[in-house]
C-alpha cells in the first residue's frame, strides 16, 4: 500500500438509473450521446470548444485562436474575439422572448415580483447609463453589496453592459470584510441598499457599508444606495445616492460595450486559509461559455422551465446559475431573499410549489437542516412539477441523497450532485441527467471537454478503484479563473505549484470507483492519519448523519502520541442534545462510535464526540474544518473568519459560551 494515498471503506453500492420518460425528452438522451460527445473532444479538443463558442455565445468580432496555452498556467481563450456579456443574455432574447419571465422574485415578507425579459433588459440599460454617468468605464471595479434581490442581478448586468469588473460582496459579510474586498479591488463605486431581510429581521446594510468607509475605501467616488426596506438611513452628502432617483432620469437604451474575449468579467473573494481573501479573477468570453454549456448539459435546460438555485449571488453558485448562465440561455428563473426556515421550515417547498419550479438547485447543507423536520412536511405541499434536483458546495452524504430522492424528488428526479469551485467557475464533474446512472454520494463522471483524474503525491495517476488522491484538472478549461487579482505569484502558489504547473490543483481529495465514477473525499487538508491510515473525514462524517439520532456532523483530527492523529467528531443531533457532554463515555457517544465501527472499520471509530448545537459555517453552507481543528487542538483562532455565517458559535465549541 502506497501510505501517501487516502484510504476508502465506505461502500456505496446502489445505483438509479434516469427514468426513461426524462431521457426520451434529455438533451443528451442515454450514455451514447455522452460519450459522442466526451471523444469528441478528446480526439479534437481545441476544435471541440471552438464548436460550442461559435454556437452558444453571440460575438461582434470572431476568433481566431482558441486556447493560447505559451504561457502556462496563465491560459488565455478566443484571444481576438470580442463580445458583450450582457448582450448575450437579454438582448438576443428580445426576438421571440421579450415577454417571457426573466426573474420571478419574492421576498422574505411574501412579495411577488416578476421581470419579463424586455423589462430586464430596459432597467439593466438604464442602470448601466447611471453607471456611465457616474464615471464608471471599462476596467473600473464596481462592489456590489445587496441583498437577494432582481436589482443585484441588474446591477451585475449592468457593469457587464460597460465592461465594468463587479465584485459582489455578501449581504451578510461584516463592515471589516466589506472594507477588505474594496481596497483589494481599488473600487471606484459602492452599490449597497438600505437593508435586507434575513430570518425576520433587517440586515443593516447600510451601516455595515459606512463603517467599512470611515477611515479608509479612499478610492471609493460614490454610493449609490437601493431603497429595500425603507428604515431610516444616515446618507452622505455628495457621496450617497438613491438608486430609484438616478434610475428614473436614465435613459432606457445602452449600446453595449464590445470588450476582448479575456475582458475580466468581475472579481470573487474566497477565504483563504491564512492571510487575506483571494480575488479570483474570471474572463468574459470563457466563464460565460461554461454557463451556457452547463446549463443545457448539466440542468437539460428547456424553455418551459422553471429554475431555482437556492444560492445568494454573492456566491459563485449564484454568479454562475443565477446571474448568468439561466440569462445566457433564455431560461426563467426563481430568486427568494429570504431563509429556508422562515417563518417555518416549509418555505422552500412553498416556493417550489407557488412558482411551479421544475428544477431546483440547492446545497446538501439546507438538505440536512430540512430533513430534521420530518417526512411530513414536504409532503404538505404539491412538488409534482419537478422534474430535476441539484446539489452543491459540498459532498452530500449517501442518507442525505437518498432522503432528496425519495421525499423531494418522490423516486422519479434525477439528481445532479455538481462538484466544482469558485475558481474552477462552472460544473466540473457531474451526471448528466438523462444518460448517466447515480450513485448517492458521487459527483460521477467529469463534463465533455473536462479532464480529471486522481493522482499521488508524485502527480501519477491513481488506476486502482477506490484509492484516494488529490484531484486534479489536467486540462486548461474556457472557464477557469485566470488569476488572483493584483497577485499572479499567489495565483501559481495556491493552484500549480503542487505538480510544477503540471496540473491545477483543486485542493480536495477524492477518489474513482470501479466504474471510473468520482467520489470527492473533502479537501486535502481534512484527511487524518490514524496509525498508518489515510481516511478522508467525508466518509465517517457520512457514517455519522447515516445514523437515526443524527442530524449533522463534523470530523477533524488532532495529534496523538501513538497513533498519530486522534478522531474528534462534532455531532449535531435530531433532538436536544445531552446535558453530559464531551467525556467520550456517555451511551449515545458509544452508541455513535460502534456504529462507525460497523459501518467503515474499527480504525474509523471517532476517538471523542462532541455533542454541539451548530458548527461554524460559511455564509454558502460550507463547514469551516480548519476552525474546527484549531479548536480541537486548543490553539488560537488566527484564520479569516469573515465568511462565517456566525461567529458566536465557536464561543460555545471553544467552551466559553
Amino acid at each position: 500500500m502506497n501510505d501517501k494515498n487516502i484510504e476508502s471503506t465506505l461502500c456505496e453500492e446502489r445505483l438509479f438509473s434516469p427514468p426513461a420518460e426524462f431521457s426520451a425528452k434529455a438533451r443528451i438522451p442515454d450514455r451514447a450521446a455522452f460519450d459522442s460527445l466526451v471523444q469528441a473532444a478528446d480526439e479534437n479538443f481545441e476544435g471541440f470548444w471552438s464548436d460550442q463558442a461559435k454556437a452558444e455565445l453571440t460575438w461582434h468580432k470572431p476568433f481566431e485562436t482558441v486556447l493560447d496555452d505559451t504561457n502556462p498556467p496563465y491560459y488565455r481563450w478566443f484571444t481576438e474575439g470580442e463580445l458583450n456579456v450582457s448582450f448575450n443574455c437579454l438582448d438576443r432574447h428580445l426576438k421571440g422572448k421579450a415577454d417571457k419571465a426573466a426573474i420571478i422574485f419574492e421576498g422574505e415578507r411574501g412579495e411577488v415580483t416578476t421581470l419579463t425579459y424586455r423589462q430586464l433588459h430596459q432597467r439593466v440599460c438604464r442602470f448601466a447609463n447611471v453607471l456611465k454617468e457616474q464615471g464608471i468605464v471599462p476596467g473600473d471595479r464596481v462592489v456590489i453589496y445587496l441583498p437577494m434581490v432582481p436589482e443585484a442581478v441588474i446591477a451585475m448586468q449592468a457593469c457587464a453592459r460597460i465592461g465594468a469588473i463587479h465584485s459582489v460582496v455578501f449581504g451578510g459579510f461584516s463592515a471589516e470584510s466589506l472594507k477588505g474586498r474594496i481596497e483589494d479591488a481599488e473600487a471606484k463605486l459602492l452599490i449597497t441598499a438600505d437593508g435586507g431581510y434575513r430570518g425576520g429581521r433587517i440586515i443593516q446594510l447600510k451601516a455595515a457599508a459606512d463603517r467599512a468607509l470611515q477611515g479608509g475605501c479612499v478610492s471609493i467616488q460614490r454610493v449609490i444606495v437601493l431603497q429595500h426596506t425603507g428604515h431610516e438611513i444616515a446618507m452622505t452628502g455628495g457621496r450617497d445616492l438613491w438608486w430609484h432617483q438616478i434610475e428614473a432620469k436614465a435613459d432606457s437604451h445602452c449600446e453595449p460595450v464590445w470588450v476582448n474575449a479575456e475582458h475580466p468579467l468581475f472579481l470573487l473573494y474566497t477565504s483563504g486559509s491564512t492571510g487575506k481573501p483571494k480575488g479570483i479573477q474570471h474572463a468574459s468570453a470563457g466563464y460565460l461559455l461554461g454557463t451556457a454549456t452547463t446549463m443545457k448539459w448539466v440542468f437539460d435546460i428547456r424553455d418551459e422551465d422553471i429554475f431555482w438555485c437556492t444560492a445568494d449571488v454573492g456566491w459563485v453558485t449564484g454568479h454562475s446559475y443565477t446571474t448568468y448562465g439561466p440569462l445566457a440561455v433564455g431560461a426563467t428563473m426563481v430568486m427568494y431573499e429570504g431563509v429556508p426556515t422562515f417563518p417555518d421550515p416549509g418555505r422552500f417547498w412553498k416556493l417550489c410549489q407557488d412558482h411551479k419550479v421544475t428544477i431546483f438547485y440547492t446545497a446538501p447543507t439546507a438538505i440536512r437542516a430540512l430533513m430534521k423536520w420530518g417526512d411530513d412536511l414536504p409532503a404538505s405541499y404539491d412538488l409534482s412539477q419537478l422534474r430535476l434536483l441539484g446539489t452543491v458546495g459540498e459532498p452530500i452524504n449517501p442518507e442525505a441523497w437518498m432522503w432528496y430522492y425519495r421525499i423531494i424528488g418522490n423516486e422519479r428526479c434525477p439528481i445532479v450532485d455538481t462538484w466544482w469551485q469558485t475558481e474552477t467557475g462552472v460544473h466540473m464533474i457531474s451526471p448528466i441527467p438523462g444518460a448517466i446512472p447515480t450513485k448517492p454520494g458521487s459527483c460521477t463522471l467529469p463534463l465533455p471537454g473536462i479532464s480529471a483524474a486522481v493522482v499521488d503525491e508524485k502527480g501519477e495517476s491513481i488506476t486502482t478503484a477506490d484509492r484516494g488522491g488529490y484531484l486534479v484538472i489536467t486540462r486548461p478549461w474556457p472557464a477557469m479563473l485566470r488569476t488572483i487579482w493584483g497577485d499572479d505569484q499567489r495565483y501559481y502558489e495556491t493552484y500549480w505549484r503542487k505538480f510544477d504547473g503540471k496540473y491545477y490543483v483543486a485542493g480536495d481529495s477524492a477518489r474513482r470507483d470501479e466504474d471510473g465514477y468520482f467520489w470527492i473525499m473533502g479537501r486535502a487538508d481534512d484527511v487524518l492519519n490514524v496509525s498508518g491510515h489515510r481516511l478522508g473525514t467525508m466518509e465517517i462524517e457520512s457514517a455519522l448523519v447515516a445514523y437515526p439520532k443524527v442530524a449533522e456532523a463534523a470530523v477533524v483530527g488532532r495529534p496523538d502520541a501513538i497513533k498519530g492523529e486522534s478522531i474528534l467528531a462534532y455531532v449535531i443531533l435530531k433532538g436536544d442534545r445531552p446535558a453530559k457532554n464531551g467525556d467520550g463515555g456517555a451511551p449515545l457517544a458509544e452508541e455513535l462510535r460502534a456504529w462507525v465501527a460497523e459501518q467503515i472499520g474499527p480504525i474509523a471509530k471517532p476517538d471523542e464526540i462532541r455533542f454541539v448545537d451548530g458548527l461554524p459555517k460559511t455564509r454558502s453552507g460550507k463547514i469551516m474544518r480548519r476552525l474546527l481543528r484549531t479548536i480541537a487542538q486548543g490553539e488560537t483562532i488566527t484564520q479569516d473568519t469573515s465568511t462565517l455565517e456566525s461567529e458566536a458559535i465557536l464561543a460555545q465549541l471553544q467552551g466559553k459560551a
